[in-house]
């Protein structure tokens, strides 16, 4: 359904079973990232209405993760943790080539959107299914669905505001660049690394 091109390796969850902790801290930045990169969207492409107004229900939506994954930390009795580079968006943004028209700019980010939130999506599908400790389990599990949401939302802008045949064409040569930078990442307590 994600169209990913390689799979979080089921072993991961062990990684973050030994450090929940952390896992919880860097989910909580990536609500607070995901909820920026809508803002962000909103800013720089205010004439595209149908978007704004997407944006704007996503802003309420990731923040109240941000605050679900907040409130989780917190009933364990732990802090919100500092914030930490994501070397998988880092490594993910370097695709596309800067620059281009705004079109081309919007679709770019449009997909780096859909695949982030594909990834988000897959690995809470594995926390959901695999995690021992079930209350986190079904914190996952319902989670994943928006995330599925999110993504199909991102792609379907992107499809509806560039060239259809173009943007699919970029989207299978952007999922295939990310299953090369997924085969490094994966053995850190991080929802993308």
């Amino acid at each position: 359904m994600l169209g990913l091109k390689l799979p979080t390796d089921p072993r991961w969850v062990n990684i973050v079973e030994k450090n929940i902790e952390e896992i919880l801290t860097d989910h909580a930045y990536c609500e607070q990232k995901a909820t920026s990169t809508a803002i962000s969207l909103i800013v720089s492409f205010p004439e595209y209405t149908d978007l704004v107004k997407e944006m704007t229900a996503l802003v309420k939506e990731e923040i109240s993760h941000f605050k679900m994954v907040h409130d989780k930390i917190l009933e364990r009795g732990w802090v919100l943790g500092r914030d930490r580079k994501d070397d998988y968006v880092i490594a993910l943004l370097k695709f596309f080539p800067k620059g281009g028209s705004r079109t081309t700019q919007l679709v770019h980010r449009l997909l780096y959107a859909a695949l982030i939130e594909a990834r988000s999506c897959e690995r809470f599908r594995l926390l959901s299914e695999e995690l021992e400790d079930q209350e986190l389990a079904e914190f996952y599990r319902k989670l994943m669905v928006s995330e599925a949401n999110h993504y199909t939302m991102f792609l379907g802008f992107a499809r509806q505001y560039g060239d259809r045949k173009e943007v699919d064409k970029k989207w299978q040569e952007l999922l295939d660049y990310e299953a090369k930078i997924m085969k490094d990442l994966g053995k850190r307590e991080t929802i993308h690394g």
